[in-house]
């Protein structure tokens, strides 16, 4: 019986985590930098935490969510994203207690929806996200944005545009709300079934539609920003000087909305011009979701953040013909010819390895030139070469596989010798 991966999911071969791990310890790196703390939220949660969370009339709840029912007869969700899950915990563990406020926090892990799987589009993705708590200073909005650009800037990406818009609050949204009704109203039998149903119950959603994004009703739309009130337009105001203030470049869209129906005030995305990237052009996005916490049962703390899948980062990468440098995959190979060498590689290797030297040694009985292939393949800085003579003179020969040195050490001085150099 032959069985694969289940469709929209793949096998990450080793060649492949090598460079997934470079990236994640890249973003894990500058989380630290920014002072953003691990958390680790499960992978399923209750159905209600996403169709109150995300929202019940977006494209999450109604079509992609993986939703089952477990032996006790409760409905249960794989998380399709991460802010909802970090704002249960923070409602749950009352971290708005804490001392140190606002509570920052970044999360990796795999989420999961069900959508026509597409290159850098699978069912389950993994995202690297970050959630700031607790503040509602247009600084921190900033903070978030710039820290999103760093995520690829940090691996060498250029091509790069990043997209703002302010969604104003929650007077701004209902003002802007009833003019989108007007506006769509007139033409609702020629939208989509999807739009006629938005329009009754969130209306902004018609301007992310992929359906009838072409339709003329849309570049004729009444812009959001010419209904934010005083606040919403000075909070939008203070976040862009702060990005000019960072020298952080953006341009101002008034048609982004994203996709989740908690976002207020500030919504950004951070998108590849490079070349042969493909036609969906959005690596990440955020924004701020002032009534979150409120809507889980936790108080009026407001909050932003962002998250990025690392399967696109690295589309993006490939598209800008961008490298990612996983080093020297070993310290040390041991080449031995014959069993007594045999035996003392292996004390040799284990003992390397207490040391913390990434180390291998040859299994097959392989000849001497077929095992110096293999330490080249394994790209491992040294050699270290140990025959009949090597054993009776208790030394080993350790060759520099990058520079041709070769030198003979004593087995009790090879670490000692190796501490100084790798």
């Amino acid at each position: 019986m032959n069985i694969s991966v289940p469709r929209g999911t793949e096998d990450l071969l080793p060649e492949n985590t090598k460079q997934w791990q470079v990236v994640e310890d890249a973003l894990k790196g500058l989380a630290h930098t920014y002072h953003y703390d691990e958390i680790r939220t499960p992978m399923f949660e209750r159905t209600e935490l996403f169709q109150r969370g995300v929202g019940d009339t977006t494209d999450i709840v109604q079509k992609e969510m993986y939703t089952f029912e477990d032996r006790g007869g409760r409905s249960l969700t794989l998380r399709p994203e991460g802010t909802a899950s970090v704002a249960r915990s923070y409602v749950q563990h009352k971290m708005h207690g804490n001392a140190d406020q606002p509570t920052k926090l970044y999360y990796l892990g795999p989420m999961f929806r069900y959508e026509r799987p597409q290159q850098g589009r699978t069912r389950q993705f993994t995202q690297f996200g970050i959630e700031a708590i607790g503040s509602a200073d247009a600084a921190i909005d900033a903070e978030v944005i710039a820290f999103a650009m760093d995520c690829y800037q940090v691996l060498g990406l250029k091509s790069l545009k990043l997209v703002l818009n302010s969604l104003g609050d929650k007077e701004s949204r209902e003002a802007h709300r009833q003019a989108l009704v007007e506006h769509f109203k007139p033409y609702q039998e020629e939208l989509c079934s999807d739009c006629q149903m938005r329009l009754e119950q969130n209306p902004l959603r018609l301007l992310d539609c992929k359906v009838d994004r072409d339709h003329p009703t849309m570049s004729t739309a009444p812009s959001i920003l010419e209904y934010l009130n005083d606040y919403s337009s000075q909070y939008f105001e203070e976040v862009k000087k702060h990005l000019d203030a960072m020298g952080i470049s953006y341009v101002v869209d008034e048609t982004l909305v994203r996709g989740l129906d908690y976002y207020t005030h500030t919504a950004f995305e951070i998108m590849s011009e490079a070349e042969g990237f493909g036609s969906i052009t959005t690596l990440s996005g955020g924004g701020r979701y002032n009534g979150l916490i409120q809507d889980l049962g936790g108080p009026e703390n407001s909050g932003i953040g962002f998250a990025l899948s690392i399967e696109r980062l690295l589309m993006a990468l490939e598209a800008e013909g961008i490298t990612v440098e996983t080093g020297h995959a070993l310290d040390c190979f041991v080449i031995t010819m014959g069993d007594e060498a045999k035996y003392t590689a292996s004390s040799l290797v284990y003992k390397l390895r207490k040391a913390g030297f990434r180390t291998d040694q040859d299994f097959l009985d392989k000849k001497m030139k077929a095992q110096f292939k293999a330490a080249d393949r394994y790209k491992a800085k040294y050699a270290i070469i140990i025959g009949e003579d090597e054993v009776n003179n208790g030394v080993a020969n350790v060759k520099n596989l990058v520079e041709g040195e070769q030198k003979t050490i004593e087995f009790d001085k090879i670490i000692e010798q190796l501490e100084t150099t790798v």
